[in-house]
């Protein structure tokens, strides 16, 4: 193995809620929108696959969108077709699917 880790096993990527990103989208006159905060999930609208984001309120304000406030805890919703990029900042954990075994029913034979 060498130093810049070429032959090392890496895991699958995976874009998972509670992964922090940072979004750059499509927006008006060719300009890109930021969105940095908590990946959500996706979410369809219309037929359409959208992302979710919660905004961390770090992104510079934009003198296109006006704002009255903070942008903090505000969902943005970026339609795939709009995305140019996708940052991971910090991947969050995959919680494990939790299954439970279908509970028996008395059968025939017990």
């Amino acid at each position: 193995m060498t130093a810049d880790g070429a032959g090392a096993k890496r895991s699958a990527i995976t874009l998972t809620p509670g992964s922090r990103v940072r979004v750059r989208s499509a927006g008006p006159d060719d300009k890109a929108i930021v969105s940095t905060g908590s990946f959500r999930g996706l979410v369809s609208i219309g037929g359409d696959n959208v992302l979710a984001i919660e905004l961390d309120g770090t992104d510079p304000p934009s003198p296109d969108v006006p704002t009255t406030g903070g942008e903090k805890g505000r969902i943005r919703l970026v339609p795939i077709s709009a995305l140019l990029a996708i940052d991971i900042v910090e991947a969050a954990k995959a919680e494990e699917e939790k299954r439970s075994e279908p509970a028996q029913s008395p059968g025939y034979f017990r």
